[in-house]
C-alpha cells in the first residue's frame, strides 16, 4: 500500500518537473552567445535572479532524485508478487514403514577342481 503511494507521489513529481521545466523562459543563447560572439559575456547568456519557476525546478529536482533513489532500494527488495508465493503442491510424505531391501548375495563360485563326472 505505502509503495504505490510513493510511486503515484513519484509520478505527481515527475510531471511538476516537466512542467515548471517548460515553462521557463529560454535564455536566449544561441550558438553566438556560446562563443563569445554575442552582446554578453557570460558563456550561456546573462545571469538573472532566482525566480519562483528556478526555485520550484530546484525542489521538485530534488525530490526527484530522492523519490528515484527511494523506489530503487524498495524496489532491490521487492514489495513480492502474486505468484510469488505460489510454489506447487507440496512433496508426498516418505512412508513411515519404510523397508531397506537387503544386499544381494554374490553367488557361490563352482569348486574348483578335476572333477569330471
Amino acid at each position: 500500500m505505502l509503495y504505490y503511494l510513493i510511486v503515484t507521489l513519484y509520478v505527481i513529481v515527475c510531471g511538476l518537473l516537466i512542467i515548471t521545466i517548460l515553462l521557463q523562459q529560454g535564455k536566449g543563447g544561441d550558438i553566438a552567445n556560446a562563443f563569445g560572439g554575442g552582446s554578453s559575456q557570460a558563456v550561456f547568456g546573462a545571469r538573472s535572479g532566482a525566480t519562483l519557476l528556478t526555485r520550484a525546478t530546484s525542489v521538485l529536482a530534488a525530490l526527484f532524485v530522492i523519490g528515484s533513489l527511494t523506489l530503487t532500494v524498495w524496489g532491490a527488495r521487492g514489495p513480492g508478487s502474486v505468484v510469488g508465493g505460489i510454489e506447487g503442491p507440496p512433496p508426498a510424505p516418505a512412508p513411515v514403514n519404510a523397508t531397506v531391501p537387503a544386499p544381494a548375495v554374490p553367488p557361490t563360485p563352482p569348486p574348483s577342481g578335476n572333477t569330471t563326472p
